[in-house]
């Protein structure tokens, strides 16, 4: 297979993509394992990462949604699907940076229609399927999860009511281990699955595969490692928001959360929709904070949290648009690009170690104050 050097570069951009993907839905999976104590923070990013590999090998109907529905593959260019995962990683990198659990998804979408939409005009981008499998979904799914799991935590309570505490704690947190296990693997089902698409499209484009393929294994492989070592960084910053923002979880809480996101997850991974592992997971939050009688539920939190859904789609397409265009005016566009895109990340990483989150403080919320630095002494001459 000759690839061509610009194929290359967007190619590991992809990938780059999916890496910001990793570290910023590992919260989705195991944010409420974490805040209950059910697993330690490393422990369960580890078994997070290994799962999400695992379940990139799963289904590539996600996959095909993305190389072969959303935008028309004859009317876009390599430089645009760049510009457009640009877009996307960009925006990952601002969320994480503010701790919000925004759509990694949504991101990548909304950076390939506006890259698409600018600069190949709206005929390329399917409209139909955007609506049919992106749009309808990101608004049902939430609110089913979250339906789903306040009966869930509704009916755990009750049925433990009688039960002692610690008892009941320690059974729920076993079982966390578990959700939390397939809700990882249902997350390597879903996003891996998006990467896989973006790639497949680009050698669609470029001429290396014919239209219409599924991913080959060696991008299933590398999409899925991806994943995999970004979620084993961690997105401490977003695992504190989910696991203890929304509402103070606990174990009973925390296991039927995790068990309402992976089976609308793995459901729609079977279909072909390209659900928000994200909006599912926050969704299946708030609806245990709902079903739990006389929980707090921090609904300031949870209203920025949906306006940084709402801007998700149309701030990506806005950044996809502009760096797609730069970039399609040849390679001089594309390092243009690249380094604005480095530059940035850069300074958001920087600006995060000011008051980092680690494994250490996942679980204070919210976030504590800084520890000021000693005064100097200095020495008084009589």
């Amino acid at each position: 297979m000759d690839l061509s050097f610009l194929v290359v570069v967007v190619i590991i951009t992809a990938l780059v993509f999916d890496f910001t993907n990793g570290f910023h839905d590992t919260a989705n999976a195991m944010a409420t394992s974490i805040a209950t104590g059910a697993l330690r923070p490393k422990v369960a990013v580890a078994v997070s990462a290994v799962l999400n590999l695992v379940g990139a090998f799963l289904s590539t109907a996600v996959a095909k949604t993305i190389s072969s529905g959303l935008v028309d593959d004859t009317k876009v260019t390599v430089p645009i699907i760049f510009g457009g995962l640009v877009g996307a990683i960009l925006w990952n990198l601002v969320t994480w940076y503010f701790g919000l659990p925004s759509s990694s998804s949504h991101a990548l979408f909304g950076g390939l229609i506006g890259a698409t939409w600018i600069a190949a005009g709206s005929s390329a981008v399917n409209f139909a399927t955007v609506v049919q499998k992106i749009i309808i979904p990101a608004v049902a799914a939430p609110i089913v999860a979250g339906v789903v799991a306040m009966l869930g935590t509704f009916v755990a309570y009750k049925i433990t009511q009688r039960a002692r505490q610690k008892s009941v704690n320690d059974g729920y947190k076993s079982g966390q281990v578990a959700s939390a296990s397939l809700l990882s693997l249902a997350h390597g089902t879903g996003d891996a699955q998006k990467t896989m698409g973006v790639i497949t499209l680009v050698l669609i484009i470029s001429g290396s595969l014919a239209p219409g393929s599924g991913p080959p294994t060696w991008v299933i492989l590398t999409a899925g490692l991806a994943i995999a070592l970004g979620t084993y960084f961690g997105g401490w910053r977003i695992i504190r928001t989910m696991g203890k923002g929304l509402t103070d979880v606990e174990a009973p809480q925390g296991f039927t959360a995790e068990t309402s996101s992976t089976a609308v997850l793995l459901a729609s991974s079977h279909l072909g929709f390209p659900l928000s592992t994200t909006q599912v997971c926050s969704g299946s939050i708030l609806g245990t904070g709902v079903g739990k009688r006389l929980a707090q539920v921090r609904w300031t939190v949870a209203g920025r949290m949906v306006m940084a859904w709402l801007f998700t789609l149309p701030s990506a397409a806005i950044v996809g648009a502009m760096a797609g265009r730069i970039a399609d005016t040849g390679n001089a566009g594309v390092v243009i690009v690249a380094t604005l895109a480095i530059v940035a990340g850069g300074g958001l990483y920087v600006a995060s170690r000011r008051r980092p989150v680690t494994p250490q403080n996942v679980n204070e919320y919210p976030a504590p104050d800084p520890i000021p630095a000693p005064a100097a002494t200095t020495a008084t001459t009589v």
